[in-house]
């Protein structure tokens, strides 16, 4: 795909391409056993439909103030723009964008349940 006449690539991190394959594996385990709708299932398609607006659309999510990007991501990954994009039963896909001349990348840094964005982001639970 092309974005303002830039080719658009969707990577995953390590840690991103471990949690999605993780999902993968499970929900193809499921379907063997012959379920068909689960909680997995759910989260695993809404991912495959985010990449597929990350390469129509690298600015699909929304993007974090940089004031309020955790220092895990500036320390682990030194971004200087993250983006976040909810996903099914309140998980989260959290990306940063990298460009050239040549091409726009969408690097995926993480794939996560509430309870582990919470972590990152420092939100305390009421």
């Amino acid at each position: 795909m092309k974005f303002k006449g830039k080719a658009i690539k969707v990577v995953l991190s390590e840690e991103a391409a471990e949690e999605y394959n993780d999902l993968n594996r499970i929900v193809g385990e499921e379907l063997q056993r012959g379920i068909t709708s689960s909680v997995n299932q759910s989260i695993f398609r809404s991912i495959e439909r985010v990449k597929g607006w990350l390469k129509d659309n690298p600015f699909a999510g929304e993007q974090v103030q940089k004031s309020k990007i955790p220092s895990y991501y500036l320390n682990k990954y030194d971004v200087t723009n993250l983006w976040r994009i909810d996903l099914s039963d309140y998980w989260r896909l959290v990306y940063t964008i990298q460009s050239s001349e040549v091409e726009i990348i969408d690097f995926v840094l993480n794939i996560m349940d509430h309870k582990k964005y919470d972590k990152i982001f420092g939100y305390k639970r009421k």
